[in-house]
């Protein structure tokens, strides 16, 4: 994955008013930690942030930030808040990756192989319960998308996180939830005629007795 190159400047004071001062001329709020190093309040201009902020794969994304710290240092987006009318960005936080240092990231969830999945062919609808996917990497070896192949998958096929294949160097969170991330749901009709058959099944269970 490239690194994006965004320019900053520092900020000269903090607070509330500063905050909206930076906001009214144009820019956003950041700050940059990490790596045992100071936290620094600076500011990013909004509309090159606008450029990547609202992309899915923002969070997974390698920066360099201009006029923080060291030449080539990397960083990459822990946090993002956002206006709640506007759903403009006014605050950002960067963490800063030290050498030889591993992230736990978020990375877009991809689908493949779709016309393999018995369950999809016959009508199944693919009900996707997580778009995106926290895992741990190197910072130079973030993938793009984790994908998820759908080759066999029958109706009420389901994947959990733990079943998803991820790349050698790539893991999940210690400690995180099992949690279910798709899976292929039946058609309605066809539930119907099922909920069908089984009452009827019973039906006729009953009266034979």
């Amino acid at each position: 994955m490239a690194t994006v190159i965004l320019e900053a400047k520092i900020r000269e004071s903090v607070g509330t008013g500063s905050a909206r001062a930076a906001r009214r001329s144009g820019f956003i709020p950041c700050i940059v930690y990490g790596d045992g190093k100071a936290t620094e309040s600076v500011c990013i201009s909004r509309d090159l942030l606008d450029r990547y902020v609202h992309k899915s794969n923002f969070f997974s994304t390698v920066f360099e930030i201009q006029g923080v710290g060291k030449k080539n240092e990397k960083f990459v987006a822990k946090d993002v808040q956002f206006h709640p009318v506007t759903d403009n960005p006014i605050h950002v936080d960067f963490l800063r990756v030290g050498k030889g240092s591993k992230v736990t990231v978020r990375v877009p969830i991809s689908f493949i192989n779709e016309q393999a999945s018995p369950g999809i062919k016959m009508g199944g609808v693919l009900n996707v319960l997580v778009h995106e996917i926290d895992v741990v990497c190197d910072p130079n070896n973030i993938p793009d998308t984790i994908a998820v192949d759908l080759t066999g998958f029958e109706f009420h096929h389901t994947v959990h996180a733990n079943d998803i294949k991820l790349d050698e160097g790539i893991t999940l969170p210690t400690g995180g939830k099992n949690f279910t991330v798709v899976t292929v749901v039946a058609p309605t009709i066809l539930k119907k005629e099922e909920e069908t058959t089984a009452a009827t099944t019973t039906e006729t269970t009953a009266t034979a007795k």
